[in-house]
C-alpha cells in the first residue's frame, strides 16, 4: 500500500507529557509520507488554542472529543484516575463515532483517505480495544520508559519470590531481584510508588488502571516506546519477551521535532532565552518538576532554601497551581526578592531550547520520562526529585546506571538540595558521563541510527498492517456503533 493511502489516528492521554511526546510521533509519521490524525480531548485543545497548527504538514490534522467531564473541572494530578474513567466511559462513545466516520470517509475526503490503523496511548486500553473490535488494526505507545513498563510487567514474579507486597513501613533500601537486568542496583524504592504494600489484587485505584495498562501491552500487535537501545537496551530486550513486538523509537523531540507551541498545553514566557543569554557558561540551575507536581509550602521553602545557599543563579518554572493559587504570588515574590540576575521564575519555559543553551548546567527535575531523555540528548548533568509512580526508577538509572546526575528519591531537604546542586554543577565525572551518553543517544536518532532504523521498521509496520487488516466499512459493528 503506498504511504498516501495510509492513514493513522494518534490519540494520546490528555497530558502534557503525553501529548508531547506523542506529538513529534504524529509529526515523524507525516513526515514519513503517512496520512496523521491527531486526537486531542476538547479541554486540551482549546488549552492550545491555534498553537496545534503550528504544525505545518498537509498529511497532520487535529480533531477532538469531549473528555466527559464537566468544562469547568480542574483535571488535576489528583483527578487522573477520574479522568481517565471518564475517558473509557463517557469519551469512548464519541471516540467509537469518530472512528466510524474516519473509516467510512470516502478517498480524498479533506485530503485524507479513510483510517486504517490506530497508535493509541497505553494508559487508555479501551482506545485500542474499541479499534480492533471495528476492525481497525492498533499498536500501543507508552510514554513512560521502558524500565518502568518492565517494573509493571515484572509484578507477578515479584509476588512469585516474596518480594511483593513488602511492608510500608519496611526497609526501602531493600534490594529487589525480580525485575529482570536490574537486580544488581533496584531497591525497593526504586520501584513505582503504587507498588509499595499492594498485591496484584489490591483496591489500590491507580494500581489496578496500571495492571490493566500491562495487560493492554502484551495483547497489543505492538508496543512503541520512546526510547532509545543505548538508554535502555536490557529492558527492551526483556519486555520484547513480554509482548508480540516492540519499537524503540526515541528520543523523538531530536528525531523528529514538533515546535514547541503546538505540544504544550501552556504558554511559554518569551523572555527566558534572553535572561539565559546574560549568563556564563553552566553558571545556571534550571528548575522544572513538570506539568503534573503539585508541592507544599514547607517543600518550596526547601527548594528555595537550598538552591539559594547554593549560590548558582536558577530558572525556576512555577506553574500556578504547583503550591496553590493562593500562594503563588507570594511565592513567587520569595523567588524574585533574590535577585533578577540570580533567580527568574517563569510559568512554563521553552524546555528543549533551555536544556540545550551554553548557560545551564544542571537540571533540578521530577525524572519525568521527556525531561529525562531531553536532558541525555543534551549532555546536561540532573538533580533528580521524582514524583510520580513511574519515575522513582526512572532517577535510580540516571545516579546508579547512566551515572549522569544525583538521586534524591523521596527526600525534601535544602541541605541536600544545596549539597546536590553544588555536587552536580561541579563534578568533572558526572558531565563527562552525562557528555557521553549524550552522544551515543544522538548516533541513535541519526540515519542508521538503532532509533531511526527502528522508526522506519516501524513506519513499514503499519503500512503492512494497513493493508492486510484493511477494516470492512460495511462491517454491521459500525451499524451497531451509530
Amino acid at each position: 500500500m503506498p504511504a498516501a493511502a495510509v492513514h493513522v489516528l494518534v490519540f494520546p492521554a490528555p497530558a502534557q507529557g503525553h501529548i508531547n511526546g506523542m506529538m513529534h510521533f504524529a509529526t515523524g509519521l507525516a513526515g514519513a509520507g503517512l496520512h496523521v490524525t491527531f486526537l486531542h480531548t476538547d479541554h486540551s485543545l482549546r488549552r492550545l488554542g491555534g498553537c496545534a497548527s503550528a504544525v505545518a504538514s498537509p498529511r497532520l490534522r487535529f480533531v477532538s472529543v469531549p473528555d466527559g467531564l464537566p468544562d469547568d473541572h480542574a483535571r488535576t494530578v489528583g483527578d487522573i484516575v477520574e479522568l481517565l474513567e471518564s475517558l473509557r466511559t463517557k469519551g469512548s462513545v464519541a471516540y467509537r463515532s469518530l472512528l466510524t466516520s474516519l473509516v467510512r470517509a470516502r478517498d480524498g475526503d479533506d485530503g485524507f483517505p479513510p483510517v486504517t490503523c490506530v497508535v493509541a496511548d497505553g494508559t487508555m486500553p479501551f482506545a485500542t480495544d474499541v479499534a480492533e473490535e471495528m476492525g481497525i488494526p492498533s499498536l500501543v505507545f507508552r510514554t513512560a520508559s521502558a524500565c518502568s513498563a518492565l517494573a509493571y510487567m515484572s509484578i507477578p514474579r515479584l509476588i512469585e519470590l516474596d518480594e511483593m507486597p513488602f511492608p510500608v513501613n519496611g526497609d526501602l533500601d531493600e534490594p529487589v531481584r525480580g525485575v529482570p537486568g536490574m537486580e544488581s542496583f533496584l531497591r525497593r524504592r526504586d520501584l513505582p510508588s503504587h507498588l509499595r504494600g499492594c498485591t496484584e489484587s489490591s483496591n489500590d485505584p491507580i494500581l489496578q488502571v496500571l495492571i490493566e495498562i500491562t495487560a493492554n501491552s502484551r495483547r497489543a500487535r505492538a508496543v512503541v516506546i520512546n526510547t532509545a537501545v543505548s538508554l535502555e537496551a536490557s529492558a527492551l530486550a526483556h519486555i520484547a519477551t513480554h509482548v508480540r513486538d516492540v519499537f524503540a523509537i526515541g528520543p523523538l523531540h531530536a528525531m523528529s521535532p514538533a515546535p514547541a507551541e503546538a505540544t504544550s498545553l501552556w504558554r511559554a514566557d518569551d523572555g527566558t532565552v534572553a535572561w539565559l543569554d546574560g549568563h556564563a557558561d553552566r553558571s545556571v540551575v534550571y528548575v522544572s518538576l513538570g506539568s503534573l507536581t503539585i508541592i507544599s509550602q514547607e517543600q518550596f521553602a526547601e527548594f528555595l532554601s537550598g538552591l539559594v545557599a547554593a549560590g548558582y543563579a536558577f530558572l525556576w518554572v512555577l506553574r500556578p497551581d504547583m503550591v496553590g493559587a493562593s500562594q503563588s504570588a507570594a511565592l513567587r515574590e520569595a523567588v524574585t526578592a533574590v535577585g533578577n540576575s540570580k533567580a527568574r521564575v517563569v510559568e512554563w519555559a521553552p524546555q528543549r531550547d533551555v536544556l540545550r543553551h551554553r548557560a545551564v548546567g544542571c537540571f533540578l527535575t521530577h525524572t519525568g520520562w521527556n525531561s529525562t531523555v531531553e536532558a541525555a540528548v543534551e549532555g546536561v548533568p540532573m538533580v533528580c526529585w521524582p514524583f510520580f509512580s513511574d519515575q522513582q526508577i526512572n532517577s535510580r538509572f540516571v545516579g546508579a546506571v547512566w551515572r549522569t546526575g544525583l538521586d534524591m528519591k523521596d527526600v525534601c531537604d535544602g541541605a541536600v538540595v544545596e549539597r546536590m546542586v553544588r555536587e552536580v554543577m561541579e563534578s568533572d565525572a558526572i558531565r563527562a558521563s552525562a557528555q557521553a551518553l549524550a552522544r551515543k543517544v544522538r548516533q541513535d536518532v541519526t540515519h542508521g541510527g538503532s532509533s531511526a532504523v527502528e522508526f522506519e521498521r516501524l513506519v513499514r509496520f503499519i503500512k503492512e498492517l494497513s493493508m492486510t487488516d484493511k477494516p470492512d466499512k460495511h462491517n454491521s459493528s459500525y451499524s451497531m456503533a451509530e
